[in-house]
């Protein structure tokens, strides 16, 4: 008789998973990360010799079993969040969980003929095999690559070393489907370190900036010793030009003035089409008339039209708004994991420039500050996709990255925003 799983994916868990769970839970209040990961090896990686024969019969029945190559994945994720929940509250562990995943590029490809119980081995080879091609083993990756970045500069050159610069993804690249709570308390802990540690970092960069501005005499010879580093990987120029543009550089003006103002006057007293009618014209505002009269407004407008027309008739509400925001991003940015198509934001990116595309989308989170998750999970889908391309092969999505990293620290963060009007 199984017992149901807790967290926000519910699945049963047999008598034998459980076993094989209290036997983990056991050992890693035990063993040193070493033992745990020796233990680990043997079990999952080597599938022979493993110290306890009972516990290693458990897992070859769970094996056997006919929905092995569709569960089995969850079964090895909850066993590495045992040792990796455990590990986390411990921050010297934190070498020893990247070795837990490193693990996984390991799997013997040699014979297993002539073995004790050799089918065995070689069916839990062809799972482990297959989980490495798994949305779970890529999250526990991120992670890895999260920590790796963190604890020195990693001389990898793919984008997905860059995880740990951008703690909105942290959420949609670094949790599964049955993450557990408490890694999903970790990952969300973490991000909101990251956060507050870049926007500190943000605002030393913006405090020197103004008082250059000031006074470049007092800065004297000791200038290169003093000056905060840029924490973006955009140039300085580049950060300056985002600060100004993305912050409240005039009353009135700003973008989260104009959201606000658009939703004073268009919001919920009206019918949903014409807040459609409405919302078009606020967007199309933010976007050069030259490039969007050639086609992108026309794309705009019928991508409105077709948003839930059934209910142009009736009152705006929330449910309408967030429907209506999150169906834009699938057209601006990308639909989904299985039809990562990018074209528009490539084209815009490449039309109107980095700025005000991104700015276009901060047009549509300010409105409606419920749908951010909805733009965050666009771009974990654009960076899940991209992650094993050399970063300068993709160096417009580094920028676009980098550019959100900014604008939201701008417009939700908790920066001194009387320093972006005075750059």
């Amino acid at each position: 008789m199984g017992v149901l799983s807790k967290g926000p994916y519910r699945r049963f868990i047999t008598a034998d998973e459980q076993l094989l769970y209290s036997h983990l839970l056991f050992w890693i209040d035990r063993e040193s990360p070493e033992q745990m990961l020796d233990r680990f090896k043997a079990l999952f990686i080597e599938g022979f010799h493993y110290p306890d024969p009972a516990i290693a019969k458990v897992l070859s029945t769970i094996t056997a079993l006919p929905t092995a190559p569709d569960e089995f994945r969850y079964i090895v994720n909850r066993c590495c969040h045992i040792l990796i929940n455990r590990w986390q509250s411990r921050a010297h562990n934190s070498a020893a969980i990247i070795q837990l995943i490193d693990l996984f590029q390991a799997i013997p490809d040699a014979p297993v003929a002539g073995m004790w119980k050799h089918h065995y081995v070689r069916r839990l080879r062809e799972l482990m095999r297959q989980f490495v091609k798994t949305e779970q083993y890529f999250t526990l990756r991120r992670l890895a690559e999260l920590m790796r970045t963190a604890g020195s500069s990693s001389t990898s050159r793919s984008l997905g070393t860059l995880i740990g610069r951008y703690p909105y993804l942290y959420h949609h690249c670094l949790i599964s489907e049955d993450s557990p709570r408490e890694h999903r308390r970790t990952v969300q802990n973490i991000q909101v370190t990251a956060q507050s540690d870049f926007e500190i970092a943000l605002s030393k960069y913006l405090t020197f900036q103004v008082r250059t501005h000031k006074s470049q005499a007092d800065l004297g010879q000791d200038r290169r010793h003093r000056q905060p580093l840029n924490p973006t990987l955009l140039s300085d120029r580049a950060l300056n030009q985002a600060v100004k543009h993305y912050g409240p550089i005039a009353p009135g003006k700003a973008y989260r003035d104009v959201a606000q103002t658009f939703m004073a006057h268009s919001g919920y007293a009206q019918s949903y089409g014409a807040f459609k009618t409405d919302l078009y014209h606020y967007l199309v505002d933010g976007i050069d008339p030259n490039y969007g009269q050639r086609q992108f407004n026309y794309q705009l407008s019928k991508t409105l039209e077709a948003i839930v027309p059934e209910s142009d008739t009736v009152l705006v509400n929330d449910f309408l708004v967030v429907r209506t925001c999150s169906c834009l991003f699938n057209f601006l940015v990308v639909d989904g994991p299985k039809n990562p198509q990018h074209f528009v934001f490539v084209d815009l990116f490449n039309n109107i420039g980095p700025v005000q595309t991104m700015g276009l989308l901060l047009r549509l989170v300010l409105i409606c500050r419920r749908v951010r998750p909805y733009l965050e999970r666009r771009f974990s889908i654009l960076f899940n996709h991209y992650e094993t391309h050399r970063r300068d092969t993709v160096s417009w999505l580094v920028h676009a990255l980098e550019l959100l990293n900014v604008a939201l620290a701008a417009n939700f963060g908790q920066l001194d925003t009387s320093l972006f009007a005075l750059l």
